[in-house]
């Protein structure tokens, strides 16, 4: 890989000057490996091999960030989904007996986050993916960096109405078991449509049967970074597509030589780099303050759906250019309580429940930490999960719900969940609800475009 000079300075540019950043640096284990007759043995052997591939893990991303001089915000590791290792003992209690060496695990080899606490039920459930929906409330307030996902719907199944019920019990529930901490449980909980199993980002992070035993995969940020390059363009809306790629493709050449060099240090398979624009809640790295420098006056106005459209692709337009292998989610990301200038928007009403349903329909994941009031009835909770991801199965894409309803808020009111989580406004809802429609369960058939063999 050859980097010419003005590439060379145009990237010193934007990680000394925009803030550019890696926001993870993900390694994914096969586990299917440890599996024993007792959930104990399960457990033990889980530490012994986390222990064992990801010892040096967090030492080797530092040494390529101070080599390279990359800041590297998230080391990351992402497992086989646990409800496949409970299948001997479905019991929800043993599912968290496993979430709790997941966190033990994590802590000794001093990662952020681990994620794979997960089940893919999209078609149907065995009595594995039952006990961990269950244990779900238990599990993520049991533990401080374990990450759950349920993938519920997909293009080839459709929409499993029962899993979605299951679910949206089990954010009610763990949203009550962290309500002294607002309910924040439910922001490591991820409903998915269509789930990719290479995702390198949290909380919705697993590693797939159909990946090798262990992987680097890549999430790359950069936010600050396009806006920086937009503002630099008055031209036309062709103009601004072909500077977001530029940049793009810059961003994500930074990404992949992260990856390579870290995965050839731990002599593992170097996997993907997702292209998501991740937000946070520093200054400037907003994905809505991208929208309204892009022209338009207020993110949530007209015209708002069709700027993240255009930024979507032209992001990945960028990005596949530059990189062998491109993966993830892949896109850019609208966490309502993780970008400030998005959830001031939600504040000011020009972003509304509904506006943001349509905007996920052109980016990546979702309807992506919604505060809802703590009174929210479980069957509104299914249908806005079963809104979105009808959304996922007719577009054919990855869509998601992060849906937090906050114990004693009411709508209106803001949360303040602390760190990269942000604050959130807790979104008004209709006061009718889909309960006998939600409350027949059964299937949504997937769609006719799915139909192609």
């Amino acid at each position: 890989m050859k980097y010419a000079s003005e590439e060379i300075l145009e990237t010193f540019k934007m990680l000394y000057v925009e803030s550019l950043d890696i926001r993870a640096v993900t390694l994914g284990l096969n586990l299917l490996d440890c599996t024993s007759d007792t959930p104990q043995g399960t457990a033990k052997k889980i530490k012994s091999k986390i222990g064992k591939v990801a010892s040096h893990f967090v030492d080797t991303v530092d040494s390529v960030s101070e080599e390279l001089g990359v800041p590297i915000t998230n080391k990351r590791i992402s497992v086989t989904p646990i409800s496949l290792m409970i299948q001997h003992f479905p019991k929800p209690g043993n599912a968290v007996i496993l979430a709790e060496a997941l966190d033990d695990a994590a802590a000794e080899v001093g990662i952020d986050f681990i994620g794979g606490f997960s089940a893919l039920v999209d078609k149907g459930e065995t009595q594995g993916d039952k006990a961990l929906i269950d244990a779900i409330p238990r599990a993520l307030s049991s533990t401080k960096k374990v990450c759950s996902s349920v993938n519920v719907a997909s293009t080839r199944a459709g929409i499993n109405m029962d899993a979605v019920n299951m679910t949206a019990h089990a954010i009610k529930e763990t949203a009550d078991a962290t309500k002294k901490q607002n309910g924040v449980g439910c922001a490591k909980l991820v409903v998915f449509c269509n789930a990719p199993s290479d995702n390198p980002f949290m909380a919705g992070a697993f590693h797939g049967i159909e990946e090798g035993d262990a992987t680097i995969n890549i999430g790359i940020s950069g936010p600050s970074a396009v806006r920086a390059a937009i503002e630099q363009c008055a031209g036309s809306l062709d103009e601004l597509s072909d500077m977001i790629k530029r940049t793009s493709f810059k961003i994500t050449r930074v990404g992949e030589l992260v990856g390579k060099k870290v995965a050839k240090r731990m002599n593992i398979e170097f996997g993907i780099v997702d292209l998501s624009l991740a937000p946070t809640n520093a200054r400037g790295d907003s994905i809505a303050e991208i929208i309204e420098r892009m022209g338009i006056e207020r993110c949530g106005a007209p015209g708002t759906t069709a700027a993240l459209a255009m930024l979507t692709d032209a992001v990945k337009k960028g990005g596949m250019m530059a990189c062998t292998r491109t993966g993830g989610l892949s896109g850019a990301f609208i966490p309502v309580s993780e970008d400030t200038m998005m959830n001031q928007r939600v504040k000011e009403g020009t972003i509304t429940l509904q506006k943001l349903e349509a905007m996920t329909s052109v980016c990546s994941v979702g309807l992506d930490m919604i505060c809802l009031p703590g009174d929210t009835d479980e069957s509104v909770i299914a249908g806005i999960i079963a809104d979105e991801m009808a959304i996922g199965i007719v577009n054919d894409k990855t869509t998601a719900c992060r849906l937090i309803p906050v114990p004693g808020k009411k709508a209106g009111q803001t949360v303040d969940f602390g760190g990269l989580l942000g604050k959130g406004t807790i979104f008004p809802l209709q006061k009718w609800n889909p309960s006998k429609f939600v409350g027949r369960g059964g299937h949504i058939s997937r769609s006719i475009r799915s139909a192609k063999n």
